[in-house]
């Protein structure tokens, strides 16, 4: 096994054991830190970035505690930045995304004290699903929703916290209830989400659509296999799969071409290309999820497609970032003369 000296030890070994851990917090955490921090216009707001990606590495170095210590601060300093964001805007999209924090800190906290058990993972996924919702919900408030749409999602959110918080007690009663709400979901963004009608336009909007609707049929699968799962059934790779990059990975494909550039002010070239790596995604899923569930060496093999999709996935990002400018750059003059 590799070992990195500035990790102080097997590194790989120690994110194949805190990979749930290190993907959600470490990564997609950081990942949402930063944009919320942007977003405030804070000092303060970037804590919550650098201390989650910093646990990140801790847990890649084998150190668990101070690890789950510092994604705990980082959820902490998260939850206060919502506030902030709340006290700002009040709607029901920022109060979501309030939520969302509190489903952070609380799995934190439960990874902090009880790191031996699976009880964080519900509340760490309900994180990034109501954070999902919540975009979703900003992107389609102007739209003309039938009456009770929107009682209806929180409903569902609640039914999904309420799930995972019963799963630390009872892992079949839990399970079942934060599968079925997963299935539910999936149902509302299918009927209520914009992307049913921006499908039919062109370009990115189009390229969005498909990966918002493509990730609703992963999310509806995560529900049914989390329920399986929590039946006894032997699913619970594909639930948490199917959830972690065939729902997540899917809308953060989607959502990468508008936040990536907010974020680093960068501008893209949209093109043809985008669908490849979101195509082998969408293939590595199966692989890994049918022909794998119960074969370990087609198992595998999708696992490494993932990672493919993934590497691809910033590769076009950035080949597209250094088009535009290309493009661009040359045509600048003619533009600002027009």
């Amino acid at each position: 096994m590799l070992s990195l000296p500035f990790l102080g030890g097997h590194w790989l070994g120690n994110g194949a054991v805190s990979h749930g851990a290190l993907m959600i917090c470490g990564f997609m955490g950081t990942v949402i830190g930063i944009e919320r921090a942007v977003a405030v216009k804070r000092h303060a707001a970037w804590l919550a970035p650098v201390a989650s990606g910093w646990g990140g590495l801790c847990l890649l170095a084998g150190l668990t505690t101070a690890g789950a210590w510092l994604l705990t601060v980082a959820a902490v300093v998260f939850v206060g930045v919502n506030v902030v964001v709340v006290h700002r805007q009040r709607a029901a999209h920022t109060v979501l995304l309030l939520a969302s924090a509190l489903a952070w800190l609380t799995g934190s906290l439960l990874f902090l004290l009880r790191p031996e058990d699976m009880s964080s993972v519900p509340w760490w996924f309900a994180f990034l699903v109501m954070t999902i919702a919540a975009e979703r919900l900003e992107m389609t408030r102007l739209m003309r929703r039938r009456p009770g749409a929107q009682v209806s999602l929180w409903l569902l959110l609640g039914a999904l916290a309420a799930g995972a918080a019963l799963s630390a007690f009872s892992a079949r009663a839990g399970g079942v209830l934060y599968g079925l709400s997963l299935f539910c979901l999936a149902l509302w963004l299918g009927v209520f989400d914009i992307a049913r009608r921006t499908v039919l336009a062109q370009g990115l909007a189009r390229f969005m659509a498909v990966c918002l609707l493509g990730g609703y049929a992963w999310l509806a699968v995560a529900g049914l296999a989390w329920t399986g799962a929590a039946l006894g059934l032997p699913l619970r790779d594909a639930a948490l799969h199917a959830l972690g990059l065939g729902f997540i990975v899917s809308m953060m494909m989607g959502h990468a071409p508008v936040i990536l550039p907010a974020i680093a002010r960068i501008k893209l070239q949209f093109g043809s290309l985008f669908y490849v790596p979101l195509a082998v995604l969408h293939l590595s899923l199966i692989v890994r999820l049918g022909i794998g569930l119960n074969d370990f060496a087609w198992r595998g093999t999708g696992a490494l497609l993932n990672a493919v999709a993934i590497a691809l996935f910033a590769a076009v990002m950035v080949g597209a970032a250094v088009l535009w400018q290309a493009r661009h750059r040359s045509g600048a003059p003619k533009q600002d003369r027009s």
